[in-house]
């Protein structure tokens, strides 16, 4: 879109989202500000939903985001969901820099591909609505990401990064 000189940034909303990989469910909230808080919200938000709320085990898949970074979000969230059986809620970091690990990922680029762009909203709660409104018809159609990238083609990729760097060392003298 075009930005005149009169453009007036009508300021940022956070949306944060969890990913049910087995039912293709959402889970989504907009936010004034990124953090722990918001962050526990949303995980309240999917615990005390059936089933996860009866689960005897949930495992959320995080990037390392300074909202549930390291050993502390750990300590902090999973201490908040245990049972007499140990703790319900289990914090997985996928490696740094390998976010597109995290199937969140692929929900997000959809929602910025068919929500975001352009960019033509006059307010907030504008995009909070369309959000909520995207969230609940994606739903209707939604099935679990499948993934075709197998561990064997990791080990694959691997050899041949080997392999080519190998090739293009220049050879000692």
């Amino acid at each position: 879109m075009r930005v005149e000189h009169e453009y007036d940034r009508a300021g940022a909303l956070q949306y944060l989202a969890a990913w049910d990989v087995h039912r293709a469910r959402v889970f989504g909230r907009c936010e004034e500000h990124t953090g722990i808080v918001p962050f526990d919200r949303l995980v309240d938000q999917v615990m005390v939903r059936e089933p996860y709320a009866s689960a005897r085990r949930v495992f959320f898949i995080v990037d390392n985001g300074s909202s549930h970074r390291g050993q502390a979000s750990i300590d902090r969230l999973e201490g908040r969901y245990t049972r007499r059986g140990g703790k319900r809620l289990r914090l997985i970091h996928t490696p740094v820099h390998s976010s597109w690990l995290n199937q969140i990922e692929i929900y997000f680029s959809i929602v910025q591909r068919r929500v975001l762009t352009p960019n033509d909203f006059t307010a907030l709660d504008e995009v909070e609505q369309r959000l909520a409104a995207f969230e609940r018809r994606y739903e209707l159609a939604a099935t679990p990401f499948e993934w075709k990238f197998r561990r064997e083609d990791l080990a694959t990729l691997m050899t041949r990064l080997a392999e080519k760097e190998k090739s293009s060392l220049p050879a000692a003298a």
